[in-house]
């Protein structure tokens, strides 16, 4: 097991100034007042365009694989969307559409199985981009055994051990404690491993995401928190809820390197987890803010009149499956035949999985308590 320490303390020298009575009482908590703050800001940005699938050391297959990776959460949630509405789907429903180039960047980047991922609610493409099976994906959100959570965890708590995927979480922010504390899990245990923790920008206001940051760069946890920064908390714009909307200087107060990245282009989000991910792995702890947009509602309920025709429209134009599309055939990977032979194979694969969700059983009543209590003899299910 690994020794864990704190962070170790810098001690900078004093500034010489005349006393005054505030620094009086300064110097009596143990502190001068330097004439000047100075802030060591360790920051790096990862924007659109910039980075090809050399930069991110990935083969042509590896490209084909990613961009029939975003169409199948793609599909898989338009296709889940239609179900919702002939109620074949129960609770809420929160769509991925448009943010599928962090997920397929972070899977692409990461260890899957040694490295762990946890998010909020919208959690179908992370769980699909891992490699959770769509059938396993659309039978959570039936209800129905055959489920990843074996239909008890519905659309909001996606969760495969295997894959390293430890939620789909619906509490605001609450799972980014967890997210901490499997990095401090990792540490404790050697494995190697990396936490990333992934939240919406509605999220940033609540405490414990920065409590959990605090502690995350205090004991040098080998972990991620990571903003998906889609513009909107269900229907307020970041402009009207928070003073400062550059969420990536929060690292600053942390204390460890931050980045912001466009969402919307897949080798961005994937050099930038590449390049945070191999710190994580020296336990140096990064923030990192991915800027994107979804193109649905918050939830299948969501009238949009928070924003108009236009704005949505405007950004279809930076649809990351038709970017990475443009992309390959530029550089001729492959040919527009060949892409929709790849789109119809997934089209194939997302009905297939509403079969499976339809014949796939209900859970017995007697799994009521399953999973709940740890010891087997727990007196109140006698």
């Amino acid at each position: 097991m690994a020794k864990l320490t704190r962070k170790p303390a810098t001690k900078k020298a004093p500034a010489k100034k005349r006393a005054t009575k505030s620094q009086a009482d300064s110097d009596a908590q143990g502190g001068v007042i330097p004439d000047k703050l100075s802030l060591t800001v360790d920051f790096a940005t990862y924007p659109a365009g910039k980075y090809s699938h050399t930069d991110c050391d990935l083969s042509e297959d590896q490209v084909l694989g990613m961009y029939r990776n975003m169409l199948l959460q793609r599909r898989f949630e338009e296709r889940a969307a239609q179900m919702y509405g002939k109620q074949k789907i129960a609770g809420f429903l929160h769509l991925y559409i448009g943010q599928e180039a962090i997920s397929t960047g972070t899977a692409t980047a990461i260890n899957i199985g040694q490295d762990s991922v946890i998010t909020a609610y919208r959690d179908h493409g992370h769980g699909l981009a891992l490699g959770m099976s769509p059938n396993e994906g659309m039978a959570e959100m039936f209800g129905k055994v055959g489920g990843c959570s074996r239909g008890k965890g519905g659309s909001m708590h996606f969760f495969s051990k295997e894959k390293g995927l430890f939620g789909g979480h619906g509490i605001v922010g609450a799972h980014v404690p967890v997210g901490v504390g499997i990095a401090f899990g990792h540490k404790y245990k050697e494995s190697g491993g990396v936490a990333i923790a992934f939240y919406g920008d509605g999220a940033v206001g609540q405490g414990a995401i920065h409590e959990a940051a605090n502690l995350m760069s205090v004991y040098e946890l080998p972990a991620i928190l990571v903003v998906e920064n889609n513009q909107y908390a269900m229907g307020t714009s970041i402009h009207r809820a928070f003073g400062q909307t550059e969420f990536s200087h929060h690292s600053v107060a942390y204390d460890v390197k931050g980045a912001v990245v466009d969402g919307m282009d897949v080798f961005a989000v994937c050099k930038a987890m590449q390049d945070h991910v191999a710190l994580a792995r020296e336990n140096k702890p990064t923030m990192m803010e991915i800027r994107t947009y979804r193109y649905r509602g918050h939830s299948m309920s969501d009238p949009q009149k928070y924003r108009t025709k236009e704005e949505l429209e405007s950004k279809k134009n930076e649809d990351p499956i038709i970017r990475l599309k443009a992309y390959i055939l530029e550089n001729k990977i492959t040919n527009d035949d060949a892409l929709d032979a790849i789109d119809d194979d997934v089209k194939k694969e997302v009905m297939a999985s509403v079969e499976f969700a339809e014949n796939s059983p209900a859970p017995e009543l007697s799994e009521i308590y399953d999973n709940v209590y740890d010891e087997a003899d727990y007196p109140y299910l006698s």
